[in-house]
């Protein structure tokens, strides 16, 4: 008998980083670490799944910058390179570490990158798109979209700004999935009443919030966090679960810190002799992460006393760990049902990144939990946002509080002293771009049009929010700042040419080809 439903929702996003000036380009390693540990490994488990009968339906936001930059043919290319070089090495791995502790460690590394290898060049063929949307073709997945860039919301000054995040996105979304987006991930789950009126107007029918953006709606939740509500406009909010985010990633009892779990801190690129590991740096020989690391999570102990990684212990572990995480869902529906009067729906959405990434087992974690809640049980169904929807059509009217999903709930994380600073020549380049939308409504000619268009890339990519919270955690700090100031700079520089009517065509060319995202993009996007 059914006791309740469970949402999962992995939401993987990244930034846009494509640097065609340089040969390498050291942010780049965010995709090709990502593809490598992550998207593959999603992709190939919920392929196996579902061609071996297992049922499931599961949620994935793929933003319009991730996939933008997984269509890429250059960026495809330099992937390919990666890894392949990684194969390399791990080859080379497997003989130098034959017979010591770190043997199965390095034969798995080298299984894993091999089969990723094989993966991406011939079975998608480099196309990670199209697998992904032929298993929402196949009723696995519903993949949803987010704001174009990742931009946040709330902060931005004008309508037309917020509008074109959220339209930008759909018409992305059809050029690389054939359909509408149903659903969104509000970017960094920022929401402020009257986002859902651009969200209805694009089509959008739910989106997905912090749990205290219900709890403090109005009118109060009759079923707390484990039902959605209609927001004025008609479109569904859905609230995230805490129990199950502490679950997975707490820092006290989530899943990721158990003692037999690999551990990320400890790579090969900062480990091996320079000699040796020079060949697969950049060619700068600046040490850094490349993907291969031999130790365990240990526990709470300094990084030389980690211990050696076993790869059969983590696997073991990680299918407890889905039992478990099963268990708790059991338990915690058959505690909500007679509560809110109709089976619960729990949602649990976490950066997808997480699993492989940075919780190498993830993947595995995924695999075995799925297939205990297909094969073991009946109470707890997977289901989508939308799939509740049209269960349960009846639901509460609210106007949810603004909130985001960002450490204390709102928006310090990305509106600080670190970062104010960037939101005046945002909101300046948004009224700008206003600007050219009244003074050329329609293009003279074709040159004209491409610099237009090129401006609205600009702002859009000045907009991410990836920039602002990469100052706060004080990670890349001046990349971040870069980008910001280049974004701003080059649009200035377009708005400038385009008032005066004195474009130079080969600036304008060199930057649409470094700039290169939404090929489909329409200025007059910005005519509200």
């Amino acid at each position: 008998m059914v006791t309740g439903f469970l949402a999962l929702i992995l939401h993987a996003h990244l930034p846009f980083v494509r640097h065609p000036e340089h040969p390498e380009y050291l942010e780049e390693d965010w995709l090709y670490e990502a593809i490598s540990e992550t998207y593959v490994p999603l992709l190939h488990t919920f392929t196996n799944l579902h061609q071996a009968g297992v049922r499931f339906r599961l949620t994935m936001t793929m933003t319009p910058t991730l996939c933008e930059m997984l269509a890429d043919e250059l960026l495809q290319e330099r992937y390919s390179a990666h890894i392949t070089k990684l194969v390399e090495l791990t080859t080379k791995e497997v003989e130098r570490t034959a017979g010591t502790k770190f043997e199965n460690a390095a034969q798995g590394h080298h299984q894993h990158f091999s089969a990723v290898l094989d993966l991406y060049e011939n079975t998608y063929k480099r196309d990670l798109i199209k697998g992904f949307r032929e298993l929402q073709d196949a009723g696995v997945l519903e993949i949803i979209t987010c704001g174009a860039t990742h931009g946040f919301l709330p902060l931005m000054f004008r309508k037309e700004a917020r509008r074109a995040q959220i339209q930008v996105a759909a018409a992305n979304y059809e050029k690389h999935f054939g359909r509408r987006p149903r659903g969104i991930w509000l970017p960094e789950c920022a929401w402020q009443p009257g986002i859902d009126t651009l969200l209805d107007e694009a089509g959008i029918k739910f989106f997905i919030v912090d749990s205290h953006s219900l709890m403090f709606g109005t009118p109060r939740p009759m079923r707390g966090i484990f039902a959605p509500v209609i927001t004025p406009a008609g479109v569904a909010a859905f609230a995230r679960d805490v129990e199950t985010s502490e679950q997975v990633w707490s820092s006290v009892i989530g899943y990721p810190g158990h003692p037999n779990y690999r551990e990320f801190y400890k790579d090969l690129g900062y480990e091996a002799e320079e000699e040796y590991i020079k060949p697969y740096l950049h060619n700068d020989g600046v040490r850094r992460n490349i993907g291969i690391k031999y130790y365990r999570v240990t526990g709470k102990v300094d990084l030389h006393e980690k211990q050696p990684y076993e790869p059969a212990w983590a696997t073991e572990v990680a299918a407890e760990h889905a039992g478990h995480f099963l268990r708790s869902r059991q338990k915690q529906m058959h505690e909500l049902r007679p509560i809110i009067g109709r089976a619960p729906l729990v949602v649990s959405p976490y950066d997808a990144e997480l699993y492989g990434h940075w919780w190498y087992e993830g993947p595995q974690f995924l695999d075995f939990l799925i297939r205990k809640i297909h094969y073991d049980q009946d109470e707890v169904v997977l289901v989508t946002p939308m799939d509740y929807l049209q269960m349960f059509p009846d639901n509460q009217p609210q106007t949810p509080s603004p909130s985001t999903w960002g450490a204390e709930g709102y928006s310090r994380v990305w509106l600080n002293r670190g970062t104010q600073w960037m939101y005046r020549h945002q909101h300046v380049a948004e009224n700008r771009m206003c600007e050219l939308l009244k003074r050329f409504p329609e293009p003279k000619d074709e040159l004209q049009k491409r610099a237009l268009n090129q401006a609205a890339r600009e702002l859009l990519l000045a907009q991410s929010s990836d920039w602002a919270f990469i100052i706060s955690n004080q990670t890349m700090v001046a990349y971040a700042v870069k980008r910001f100031k280049d974004h701003i700079h080059r649009f200035n520089k377009l708005f400038d040419m385009l008032t005066t009517d004195t474009i130079n065509e080969e600036w304008l060319k060199e930057v649409e080809g470094r700039d290169n995202i939404f090929q489909e993009i329409d200025y007059r996007v910005y005519r509200f």
